[in-house]
């Protein structure tokens, strides 16, 4: 349970409250919804130094790039204290991790995954494929010399059009000089062949572009390990970031939970308070039921993750209770606390948007129950 955690993580929960309170809060008045506006850059960096300052930003990093490298179960801790705040200005408070580039080694350690540690260059993950009309072959390359010539098109790319390079997962064609398969590849924005869509919003607020590759050319040196490894690397800390979606969906809960007891229990004009009409009581205790189900869930999964447990299965069923529980928790406060609710710069209704968006984040709701059972009745995976 989350009140069940080592003193140091308690501590670290406070920490991470008092840090909100003192040195974010100050910072939220400029900071725009807009991840990409112009006027959040500098609070960017701000909220960076000061979270360096408070051993905040190194968490995400390995220690070789001179970061903390913090556990699952305290990053949890963290994270999901940070999205309690549901301050704009929390979302900076943590370093870039490495990602696919975890075990970049030579020329790709030195010219990218060393750059991105130290916040001088920026990378964005090339995964989904366009679908629909637009829908065509998966993204592929052939081997061409010493380079592999790429073909096709990346649908979402978050952040994108900020990105120095970016870590594109595709198929590389099997040929005489070597055996096909999935490949991760680091693509830079100035190749050749390669150019942008015009940016576009989610419902959340993010900002993404469509990346395309038309025969853009890069060197077989910029394949993160080996040809068929592709997948298997693209996957591979996705247990890890579901379980980061899962702290933040918790986080909003909880914020939502605290908001909606203060909306009850105010004056009403009716006379009285909402919290003492029964049906308010019955939808605020069954939202407090779900939270706390909902941080149960995720810390035992965090749990798992601290003693090395491979979390494909239970990071994708705390991604999914828990964004599911965020998103009927926040639809039931907007609900209570009425049409104010739905008026644009309203906290409810930002998140509204934000925890629909999180049921596709990192995997959609329906593909992941699909896999939960895949995961159990094929490959006997998960502790279920």
């Amino acid at each position: 349970m989350p009140e069940h955690v080592p003193p140091e993580l308690a501590e670290l929960r406070e920490r991470v409250a008092r840090f909100a309170e003192e040195e974010l809060r100050p910072l939220e008045a400029g900071a725009a919804d807009d991840e990409e506006a112009p006027e959040n850059r500098d609070i960017r960096k701000a909220v960076a130094e000061r979270s360096r300052r408070a051993g905040f930003f190194g968490m995400t990093q390995p220690r070789a790039f001179g970061g903390t490298e913090a556990g699952p179960l305290a990053l949890t801790v963290a994270r999901e204290a940070f999205a309690a705040t549901n301050l704009r200005t929390a979302r900076y408070a943590f370093g870039p991790g490495p990602g696919v580039l975890r075990q970049a080694e030579g020329r790709l350690r030195a010219e990218y995954l060393e750059p991105l540690m130290r916040g001088e260059r920026y990378a964005a993950w090339g995964f989904t494929e366009p679908s629909g009309p637009e829908a065509g072959r998966p993204t592929w390359a052939v081997r061409d010399g010493d380079d592999l010539v790429i073909n096709g098109r990346k649908a979402y790319v978050s952040g994108g059009s900020a990105a120095d390079f970016y870590a594109v997962l595709l198929n590389v064609d099997e040929d005489a000089s070597g055996p096909g398969g999935t490949a991760m590849v680091v693509v830079d924005r100035d190749a050749p062949g390669v150019s942008l869509g015009p940016d576009f919003r989610s419902l959340d607020g993010g900002t993404h572009c469509q990346l395309i590759l038309h025969d853009a050319r890069v060197p077989q040196t910029n394949i993160v390990g080996k040809v068929g490894e592709g997948m298997q690397r693209g996957l591979g800390n996705i247990g890890q970031m579901r379980l980061g979606v899962a702290a933040r969906a918790s986080g909003i809960a909880m914020w939502t939970a605290d908001f909606t007891q203060k909306q009850i229990t105010q004056p009403h004009r009716a006379g009285g308070s909402l919290s003492d009409r029964e049906q308010v009581r019955w939808i605020f205790g069954n939202m407090l039921m779900e939270v706390y189900a909902a941080r149960s869930v995720l810390y035992r999964t965090a749990r798992l993750a601290e003693d090395g447990v491979d979390v494909m299965n239970e990071g994708a069923i705390a991604k999914v209770l828990t964004t599911e529980t965020a998103g009927r928790v926040v639809d039931a406060a907007v609900q209570l606390t009425g049409g104010q609710a739905l008026i644009e710069g309203h906290p409810l209704a930002s998140l509204y948007r934000e925890v629909r968006s999180l049921r596709l984040a990192e995997g959609a709701s329906d593909l992941l129950r699909l896999n939960v059972a895949r995961g159990l009745l094929e490959f006997q995976a998960g502790r279920v």
